[in-house]
């Protein structure tokens, strides 16, 4: 990892190992990795601290992970630090990360699509990359192969509709090997697995923005009982928790050998026009956030752009069945995008600016527009302002996404 604006600094005379690795263990991940390559003796530290994560600094500030025709290749990102305000170079694994969908973040792994609209996790900071189940595991996705029996294009079933929107039925349509995740992919999340100490993988996908999930080793995907138009899912407490489109909320329990479904909240709107997420906040309430986004005119050299103009916070209230409008986060920040939303305290992250929204594009069709602006930014709900994070020197594509740096393997755990 490199910092943008120059080289690393000559080390000062060297310290004893025991007080560089107390210093180092308070250090923001892009700064502890890039103290590691200053010299041989700071990396022999860094190195044994990466064996000993729990003497590691625990909590991290988020961070924007982007493209940028500055960088050096088709596998190199930037890492812009909110604590540090600069960005850092990242070099990441095959397939390149331009030719990459970045389909969801957690726990600091990315969740990848690459040209063959194969998944794959990846920490942009050890390099650990982990293949998932191949799509045509999934139910609604099937093969179609060459002369040679090879791959060479996928059959997805869809639902048709009437122009007056009435349902006819699925018919299957036909795209290539790299066309597939564009329709196929809205949002992926990585979550910790109780049961078994390791992890599980949800996928919200087409048709109709449905569920499956995946655990750590399996070799396919689960598709979960029929529900459709879910926005965004939270793992708690062995439930999946999953908002739709119109604020209901369905919990499915992954516990046992058959996965069932409660509907926990019935719907809060009759149609689709904000963007919807739910997460647990940190003072115990689960959250709904809704963001208003209208079209607006893009310039001469892109399309026309939604741009976040109001984010209103509900507190779910599950026994009146419920959402209760809340006024401001209490010194807490959210964090939108196509990561895993996430609620922070300031007072645990200083850095950031209490009240306030920290967005990303994670709109449904946003892969069909790769060349527009990015509606990327930070809103304060108690003036409404909006700023920039920063300049927009980062290319549209692949679409800039949160995520909190991890140095954890994967069989470390991911908590």
């Amino acid at each position: 990892m490199e910092n943008m604006v120059g080289k690393s600094p000559e080390p000062e005379p060297e310290l004893p190992p025991d007080m560089l690795s107390s210093i180092f263990a308070l250090l923001e991940v892009p700064d502890l990795v890039r103290a590691g390559s200053v010299c041989s003796s700071w990396r022999s530290v860094y190195t044994g601290l990466r064996r000993q994560l729990r003497q590691h600094k625990q909590r991290q500030t988020p961070c924007l992970l982007y493209h940028t025709s500055e960088s050096t290749g088709e596998n190199a990102a930037c890492l812009y630090s909110l604590a540090e305000k600069r960005a850092y170079k990242l070099t990441l694994p095959d397939p390149p990360i331009r030719s990459r969908y970045l389909i969801g973040s957690s726990h600091g792994w990315l969740i990848t699509s690459d040209e063959r609209s194969e998944l794959h996790l990846v920490n942009p900071i050890t390099g650990e990359q982990i293949v998932l189940p191949s799509v045509i595991t999934l139910e609604q996705v099937k093969p179609i192969f060459d002369d040679e029996g090879a791959i060479h294009k996928y059959e997805l079933w869809e639902p048709r509709y009437t122009a007056l929107a009435e349902f006819l039925g699925h018919e299957p349509s036909i795209y290539a090997l790299d066309e597939l995740r564009d329709r196929l992919y809205f949002k992926a999340y990585l979550f910790p697995d109780p049961q078994t100490g390791s992890y599980i993988v949800v996928l919200i996908h087409n048709p109709e923005y449905q569920i499956s999930f995946a655990r750590a080793g399996g070799c396919g995907w689960t598709f979960l009982p029929p529900g459709w138009n879910y926005q965004e899912c939270i793992y708690k407490d062995g439930l999946l928790y999953a908002v739709t489109g119109t604020g209901a909320v369905d919990a499915f329990d992954l516990s046992g050998s058959t996965v069932t479904r409660t509907t926990v909240l019935g719907d809060m709107k009759n149609s689709i026009s904000e963007h919807i997420y739910i997460v647990q906040a940190p003072w115990g309430d689960m959250l709904q956030v809704w963001r208003q986004q209208p079209i607006v005119a893009g310039d001469a050299d892109s399309e026309n752009i939604m741009e976040t103009s109001k984010i209103f916070v509900y507190k779910i209230d599950m026994a009146a069945k419920k959402l209760v409008e809340i006024n401001g986060l209490h010194g807490h920040v959210l964090f939108l995008g196509h990561s895993q939303t996430q609620c922070l305290s300031v007072e645990e992250y200083p850095q950031l600016k209490a009240n306030c929204v920290y967005f990303t594009d994670d709109d449904r069709f946003i892969s069909l527009y790769q060349n527009s602006k990015r509606d990327i930014g930070v809103l304060n709900l108690e003036s409404g302002c909006r700023e920039e994070i920063v300049p927009q020197i980062y290319c549209t594509w692949p679409n800039p996404i949160w995520i909190t740096p991890s140095l954890r393997m994967m069989h470390s755990g991911l908590m």
